[in-house]
């Protein structure tokens, strides 16, 4: 059977290669606005575009708004398989027949006054009403008219005087290289991400991939094949999968390494982004680069677009979203605020205060709604213990949630089995720690899946910036946030680190976070 042309394999490895390109434009021009500090020829030298560059985006008169000096800046990244200008000028019979969509719609909003960076992805099945064409999904605008047309239409969605300042054009090409040239990215890869074509009609064909669970190092290809995975998820956890990459992405770099590998990175964005004009000239780049010096400590507020879907039921044709929805976005998107804020409480901590901490802790995961499962969880790690040397301890949660069941994963490339994945991890160093995953199936239509990483490595980055951390039953476990759910619960042994992993769209309560990492037992305990 033919698929249908929107569910073919190239236009969605596509569509997500292209919001992962349009989150590492976001975290160069977040991480590394200490470029300001460059004199005036190398700014210049900077914003020489190659022959090989694509051309500026050109917009009508009033579409973008020129910011003063200090004040708040709003950019639009548009994320597509094809650039707008170059279908049009170059085949307009397939520019009609095939056109270009804008799969990534990201706004981006840095402004001293305010604690966080805002960042808004309007989802592309948005119905809005395109001015001069009538209601269509959002993306459609870019077809229709290109960066200048979807640009009004955000205008008009949010209300006339919503104003942009840049626009960012992404063409998704260099993602590899990126990657590898910020030395790549450390993931907390959730299950097995796996689709062989080895056998399939060229109908059942999409991006072939093999990264297997646990926390790892993502390179070039395995993460792009990482990011853009389609099959069997819902737009909403790759999405949540994009966001998570981007997060990890940002929390790893320092400005000063990306200012050492600045003109490799320069290159890299040159060839495979457009922007307006006005990011063409030194007085545009050194306002916005001095502006990105104030942002770049600043933590990034992901404002979330909540998914409500009419037509039909299946398929989900349209999100919609009410005048109420909209107005709380564009509130969040002006105000953003970091989403951790700090404790203000005092340095010193009492006996009692602690206990009390502690006992509040406690009566949380009494009320987690786990059950037990320590007679399947000493079944699965009794066969890895005896066939695997870790060199320490693994444990494994005695409760799980009530859905929660084990996932299968593959230790040998060839055999799938819901033993742990053994496995050895290498630091930034080339050092080689052992470590293992436990991966739990919490929801297979939501695509849910959530575990247990054990590591002999004692600061890997995932756990450099704990939020809080908390003591239930004797063990103080560190906590890990992403809004106001947790996002992992870690605890430290002198030989071993351990996490529990919130599913990807966080289904886990903070309750069941807790009780789950309270529960983490060995064998013979």
């Amino acid at each position: 059977m033919k698929l249908p042309k929107e569910e073919r394999p190239p236009r969605e490895g596509l569509r997500f290669l292209a919001r992962a390109t349009g989150s590492l434009v976001l975290i160069v021009l977040l991480t590394a606005g200490a470029t300001a500090t460059a004199s005036l020829l190398q700014i210049k030298e900077i914003i020489k575009p190659p022959k090989s560059a694509p051309p500026p985006v050109k917009t009508a008169k009033g579409t973008l708004e020129d910011a003063k000096p200090g004040k708040p800046q709003t950019i639009l990244i548009l994320g597509s398989d094809r650039r707008w200008s170059d279908l049009k000028k170059n085949n307009p019979a397939l520019a009609k027949s095939n056109p270009a969509r804008s799969d990534t719609i990201l706004l981006v909003r840095m402004d001293p006054k305010q604690e966080a960076t805002a960042v808004l992805s309007i989802p592309r099945d948005l119905k809005v009403l395109i001015p001069g064409y009538g209601v269509n999904k959002i993306n459609a605008a870019y077809s229709l008219g290109g960066p200048d047309l979807t640009a009004n239409t955000i205008k008009s969605l949010f209300g006339e005087d919503f104003k942009i300042n840049h626009i960012i054009n992404v063409n998704f090409s260099g993602f590899r290289q990126v990657v590898d040239a910020l030395g790549c990215i450390y993931a907390d890869v959730d299950r097995r991400y796996y689709h062989s074509n080895l056998g399939l009609p060229v109908s059942a064909h999409y991006a072939e991939i093999d990264v297997k669970p646990g926390y790892q190092q993502l390179c070039g290809q395995r993460a792009l094949d990482y990011v853009r995975f389609r099959h069997a998820d819902s737009d909403i956890v790759r999405a949540a999968r994009q966001q998570d990459f981007l997060r990890a992405a940002k929390d790893q770099l320092s400005t000063s390494s990306l200012i050492d590998d600045r003109d490799q990175l320069i290159k890299i964005m040159q060839k495979s982004t457009q922007t307006d004009e006005s990011l063409r000239s030194v007085k545009g780049v050194l306002k916005l680069a001095k502006l990105a010096i104030f942002s770049a400590g600043h933590p990034v507020a992901q404002i979330k677009f909540p998914p409500v879907y009419s037509g039909d039921a299946e398929t989900g044709e349209y999100v919609e979203a009410s005048e109420n929805t909209l107005l709380s976005l564009r509130n969040q998107f002006f105000h953003a605020s970091p989403e951790v804020k700090k404790s203000k409480s005092s340095k010193k901590t009492t006996k009692a205060s602690k206990k009390k901490a502690e006992k509040a802790g406690n009566a949380r995961v009494a009320n987690a709604r786990l059950v037990k499962s320590t007679h399947v969880g000493e079944d699965l790690v009794a066969r890895t213990v005896a066939s695997h040397r870790l060199g320490f301890r693994l444990y494994f949660p005695a409760q799980l949630t009530p859905n929660g069941r084990y996932a299968s994963t593959v230790n040998d490339g060839t055999t799938s089995s819901a033993t742990p994945r053994v496995y050895t991890l290498r630091d930034r160093a080339g050092r080689k720690h052992r470590a293992y995953r436990l991966v739990v199936l919490e929801n297979l239509s939501e695509g849910s899946y959530y575990g247990v990483e054990g590591t002999s490595w004692m600061t890997p980055p995932l756990l450099a910036h704990p939020t809080s951390t908390l003591t239930v039953h004797g063990r103080k476990l560190e906590l890990f946030k992403s809004g106001s759910r947790l996002r992992y619960v870690a605890w430290k042994r002198k030989d071993a680190v351990y996490w529990v992993s919130n599913s990807l769209t966080l289904n886990l309560s903070n309750a069941q976070m807790l009780g789950i990492a309270a529960s983490l037992t060995h064998l013979g305990s």
